[in-house]
């Protein structure tokens, strides 16, 4: 990471030191702001977004370690070197208990305070680059690797966290499951490679169907679940149909193989006060999406009251 891209905030309430520090940085290339008390350096952080913050231990209001604690709870890691007067190993031992990347005792000498910022650089990268490595493996655990849909290993979750949402808000929560017409003809009649395209393919409608708020997961095999949140059963009637219709006028096409297929689409609405469960709300939309195949495929069919002897 070269200097001149790396932004260094300077907390201080003596305005001396405060410009004596500033200047030292920036002669040394650095892109530098500053603040003279710790809760207008955590504005700072929000706007400036600087890679390290240098700050005093003793400001008015916050103090230095408290404002530590507060950077340590947010998801980027900033590196934060303390630069104080006060040497009392007891408070150095504190700060870098709690977070603090290396403290510089004051007087120091300009070289040392940029060896020491050279070094934390070196050890910032390899925080940035683990909370890269981690969001990309979090992403593998989560989300399918053939359609780019969540797996059902997370799918439940957040299926209870909107339930408790709806609960909490007295909202609709909409669940549906949806199944592809005759696929094993798909793979019968085309290599499984086709299959495979297929499901990537539809795996993109449903996404360019959905909203934002919404998700949707595949369930295995070519079944797929979504969730629809504050959505009322006229306007997740209006979703299926919509959806199964995006498909029923898509043309499958990998450049080898093309087919039109159709989808069987069955789903439930649930507001808070029935209390149920995510596994309760999949088994019901999957009922109705039974009752879509019974009655013909290439439909959409909604839960009824009808079909609770299948919800036990």
């Amino acid at each position: 990471m070269a200097s001149e891209k790396v932004k260094i905030l300077v907390v201080d309430d003596d305005p001396n030191t405060l410009e004596v520090i500033c200047e030292a940085l920036v002669q040394a290339g650095y892109v530098v702001d500053k603040a003279s008390q710790a809760d207008e350096a955590l504005r700072k952080v929000d706007s400036f977004s600087p890679t390290i913050v240098l700050t005093d231990h003793d400001m008015p209001g916050l103090t230095g370690l408290e404002m530590l604690e507060d950077l340590r709870r947010q998801k980027n890691y900033t590196t934060v070197i303390f630069i104080s007067a006060r040497g009392e190993s007891s408070l150095v031992a504190q700060a870098l208990r709690a977070g603090a990347d290396d403290y510089i005792r004051k007087p120091f000498r300009f070289e040392e305070m940029l060896a020491r910022i050279e070094a934390s650089l070196r050890v910032n990268n390899l925080h940035r680059d683990l909370l890269e490595a981690n969001d990309k493996l979090q992403k593998m655990v989560e989300l399918d690797y053939l359609t780019g849909l969540y797996n059902m290993r997370s799918m439940y979750d957040r299926i209870d966290f909107e339930l408790k949402r709806g609960r909490r808000f007295g909202r609709n929560v909409s669940c549906i499951m949806m199944d592809m017409d005759h696929f094993k003809s798909v793979n019968d009649t085309n290599d499984h490679l086709f299959g495979s395209f297929v499901l990537k393919e539809t795996g993109e409608i449903i996404k360019n169907t959905m909203r934002e708020i919404d998700f949707a997961a595949r369930y295995g095999g070519d079944e797929f679940l979504m969730v629809l949140t504050e959505t009322d059963k006229e306007g997740t009637m209006i979703f299926c149909n919509r959806l199964r219709e995006n498909i029923l006028n898509h043309t499958f096409d990998d450049g080898k193989s093309s087919m039109k297929l159709t989808v069987s689409i069955g789903f439930c609405v649930t507001k808070g006060s029935e209390g149920l469960d995510a596994r309760a709300l999949v088994r019901r939309a999957d009922h109705a999406l039974y009752d879509a195949k019974d009655y013909g495929r290439n439909r959409v069919s909604v839960y009824e009251t009808s079909m609770k002897k299948k919800d036990k």
